[in-house]
This record gives C-alpha cells, structure tokens and sequence, in this order.
C-alpha cells in the first residue's frame, strides 16, 4: 500500500531534513511536532501540526501531544479489516502510513553529575515510546523508523515503488522493540536509586549490583565456531552505543577470530594494561605462560618468551604499547595466533604481513583500561553476577609477616609478580625476578602442586627469584618448595589459620614475606 502520510518527531535531528525532503517530492503529507516541525519548515518543507491531526493542543508542559486516537487509530487500524476501516472513517481517522521517532537520550542524561531527580523523569520519554510500539505492532501495513542510519534505505525503496516490502516492516519493527526494550531497562535502572526522602524525590548512589539486570545486546560479529568447532559462536556488543575496549579492535590482517581467540585476546589485553614500562604478556589457553616489563618493547618480549617457549608457541599476545619493527621481526621467527596491541608501526605491519593467517587487531584508545561492567557467568537456570576484580596493591597496606622484609628490589618484583597472579586462574602461583615471570603454575587442585608445576616449567635457575600466590598457602610446604627451588621472598594474602606454621617455615629458610590481606582467585 502507497504511503501517504508520516509523522516525523526525532530528538536526534541527524539526516531528517534530507530524509523530510525525499519524502516531500514523493508527496507524502509530513506532520510533525515541536522542534522537529520548526526545522523542517525552516528548511522550507511544508508541514502539518499533529494539533491540527488530533484538534488537540499540546499540553501539560508538552507531556500530551501525541497520546491521542487519531495518532494512535492512525498508527493501529487494520488496513485490511472492513470493521477497522469503518471505525477510522466514523471517527475521522486517518492513516499514519509512516512513523519516524527516535527518543529522548536518558541514558546520557542519567549520567550527568549533579542530576536532580526531577530532571531524570522529565527525561522518560512516553509519546515516543508509544508511537513505536504502535507502528510496530501494525508493521503489515505502518512503515516505523527509529534509527537515522534507516532513513536511506526506506527512502530508497519509497522513490522505487512507493511503498516498503513488508520484509523491510517487520525488520524495523524488531529494531523498534529492541530499542524500546534497552530503553526501558535503562529506566528501570536508573529509577531503583529513586528515594523518598524529606518529603520529595531524590537520587540515592548507584548500588554496586543492581536489583534487576537488564542486557541488551546485538550481534556484532559471527565467530568461526567455538570452544570447539561443533558450537557456534558470536560476539554481541552493547546495544544502542559504540563499541569499545576489545570488542572494538580493528583486525588488520589474518583469519577470522573463534571464541577462544577472543577469550585469551581478552586475558592478555587485561594482564598487558597491568603495566606501565613496556611490557609483553604470552596466553596460551587463558593463562599468562610468560610475562615480562622491560625498558624496551623488544626486551619485554624476549623475556615473556624465554619463561616458557614450549607453551608459548601457537599463543596470543598482548603488548601495552605500539609494536616497533624489531619487536616484530623477533616475533615472526615464532608461530603465534593473535597479536593485539594499541597499534603497529609500518615496519611491524611489514614483517607480520607475510603471516597470511596471523591476525593482528588494533585496540581503540582506551582499549589497555581495565573492564569495569559486571562480569556475568551462565549456571543451569540462572546467572552469577559479579563485580570485576578492580583491586589494587596498596603498598602501604602490605605487612611484613616474617622476621626479614624483603630488600627493595624483591620488593619491586614482588609486585610484579603478584600483578601477574592476578591473571592466573586459581591456585596460581608466579616465580618472578627482575620484572619477568620465570615459572607459572595455575589451575591446580593442591597449591602445592601449582608450585611443583611453577618449578618444573622453569627455563632458568630459580635463584634469587620472588614468588606470588594468588591465595593463602594453607601448608608450610608450598613456601617450603618455593625455597628449595630458590625463592628468596614471598608474596601472599595471608588469613590461613596455620599462617603461623608458614611464617614459621619462611624465617627458618631465612626468606621474606609479606601479606596483602587481598586475594585474587580466578575462576
């Protein structure tokens, strides 16, 4: 069916002039409302009040404008239905053949300082949502448009038929429902910090988890398959905003990415933005295999590789800076999956070009930063939520547990090294000096055993390396292993009821340790 008429009432103006003046030479009648009338006309394009449609005036501060049968018969009647029909005519009734509406931006008012509730509310868009909802609803016969980005296509197929294929009607009438849905999950949100306090509305803090979690998320990208290649996979995005942090990386070059691509390139952006100085992270199945912050790039790398080259090869690695042609070329000589950094210089690009099948991928500004949105994990008939682990060494918090403290280079390593276990998954241990992991042990059953495991993954001599545990060593025998195979310094959380046998076992092997009073088990 020909579309005659559309009502045009946009916050973001983007295109709809160009858009209004197609429509306008295909003599579709325009009515609209407010600022969006106002520009039209200065644009020169006649327009049609909706007070005029509905013999209505706005009112209520411009709450009521569009809440009206005529708009609403004028979106909902059935074209085909006789019945319909008859009531539209009875009534004066007429058809609304196309609706472009885009709402009132709350999320971004929402996240203004110094928000009054007031100004939240009044920027809950009713009428907008409304004539959505109602468009879609009749998509057989309503064209609706929320997003600018549509406008050409639905001009397009106006100019070429005069009407939209019903294909197209029901894609932007799920476009709708998807917007219309994240907007009221914002809202619902945003309202649960709502308080009635001395008489009158007020915005509490934002709780650290919300009583409702509302997702909405839209596909970005179809992956290759993925744990395995019998499960299909894709990467979602936020829905409604740009991309960010990893899921915004540009890939430069190589094959398509899987989900485990995407989980470790995950795990060694993270580790990476850990560090100030240069610094290069190796992931082989989601744990650092080799990790190291050098003066130079180049240097960085050659250490992360030397903690344990067998592992390392078929890895994904990260660096915390742009990628120079000498830290490239020493790259190539080894086979690697994914490369992600915050860029590549020309003779980088270069010397991984002839790598057809490695892929490079190019994070945003920003993409180093840690990931601050609720970490969510599926369970059989629900879904844990939790805070990122954000925690931070305070060295003013540390405590020095045994007789000796460790000099100020163990310490220093010490450091490091527990930036690093952070990264392993549970029970994790890191041997470390120097600013270079030597052995890494993770995901055992018995800490123990991740020291056994640190030990016997060692290229090098252990002596006068420093060593991290993610948690508490429940036994003096892990710090006892440590020891014999050179740890000189210990660095742990501390909170074991037999600390005191573990102290005990440092100062005897004349070792320091020092606890955090924080742990960071990674499952």
């Amino acid at each position: 069916m020909p579309v005659a008429r559309a009502l045009i009432s946009v916050f973001d103006k983007t295109g709809v002039v160009e858009f209004a003046r197609r429509l306008a030479a295909l003599r579709i009648e325009i009515v609209s409302t407010g600022g969006t009338a106002k520009l039209l006309r200065e644009a020169g394009l006649a327009v049609r009040d909706v007070a005029e449609l509905t013999g209505w005036p706005e009112m209520l501060g411009g709450r009521v404008k569009t809440l009206h049968p005529k708009v609403h018969g004028g979106l909902l009647f059935r074209r085909n239905l006789a019945e319909d029909r008859k009531q539209a005519e009875e009534h004066g009734i007429a058809p609304i053949d196309l609706v472009a509406v885009n709402l009132y931006p709350f999320e971004a008012t929402a996240a203004k300082a110094g928000l009054t509730a007031e100004e939240l509310i009044e920027n809950i868009d009713i009428g907008g949502p409304t004539m959505l909802r109602s468009a879609a609803k009749n998509f057989e016969s309503v064209t609706v448009v929320c997003d600018p980005g549509d406008y050409g296509r639905v001009a397009g197929e106006l100019e070429a038929t005069r009407e939209t294929t019903l294909a197209t009607r029901l894609e932007l009438a799920r476009k709708v429902y998807a917007t219309t849905a994240r907007y009221d999950g914002m809202i619902t949100t945003e309202l649960e910090r709502l308080t009635a306090a001395a008489g009158r509305m007020a915005l509490g803090e934002k709780a650290a988890l919300p009583e409702r979690l509302h997702l909405a998320l839209e596909r970005q990208l179809p992956l290759r398959y993925g744990e395995n290649p019998h499960q299909a996979a894709a990467l979602y995005v936020p829905a409604g905003r740009a991309a960010a942090g990893l899921a915004a990386a540009k890939q430069l070059q190589g094959k398509e990415l899987s989900y485990n691509n995407y989980v470790d390139l995950e795990a060694a952006r993270s580790l990476a933005g850990e560090f100030r100085r240069p610094a290069a992270v190796i992931i082989k199945h989601n744990n650092p295999c080799g990790t190291a912050e050098q003066e130079t790039l180049l240097e960085a790398y050659r250490k992360a590789y030397a903690c344990d080259p067998v592992s390392a090869f078929g890895g994904v690695l990260a660096f915390n800076r742009v990628v120079d042609g000498a830290t490239a070329e020493e790259v190539a000589k080894l086979f690697v999956e994914c490369i992600v950094a915050p860029g590549f210089d020309a003779r980088a690009l270069a010397a991984l070009g002839a790598k057809k099948n490695l892929r490079l991928l190019e994070l945003p500004a920003g993409g180093l930063d840690p990931e601050r949105a609720p970490q969510l994990k599926r369970i059989s008939g629900g879904v844990l939520v939790q805070q990122p682990d954000l925690g931070e060494l305070n060295e003013g918090e540390l405590k020095v547990a045994t007789k000796r403290a460790p000099t100020a280079a163990e310490l220093a390593t010490l450091k490091f090294a527990w930036k690093v276990a952070k990264h392993v998954k549970s029970n994790a241990i890191v041997f470390a000096r120097d600013g270079q992991t030597l052995g890494v042990g993770a995901g055992q059953m018995s800490r123990v055993d991740s020291v056994k495991i640190a030990v016997m993954k060692a290229q090098n001599s252990l002596a006068g390396c420093v060593v991290a545990s993610d948690a508490f060593f429940p036994f003096a025998d892990g710090v006892e292993e440590a020891a014999k195979a050179g740890a000189t310094a210990v660095i742990q959380p501390g909170g074991s009821v037999r600390d005191a046998e573990v102290i005990a076992a440092a100062d005897r092997l004349g070792m320091a340790m020092v606890f955090t009073g924080m742990r960071h088990f990674l499952h």
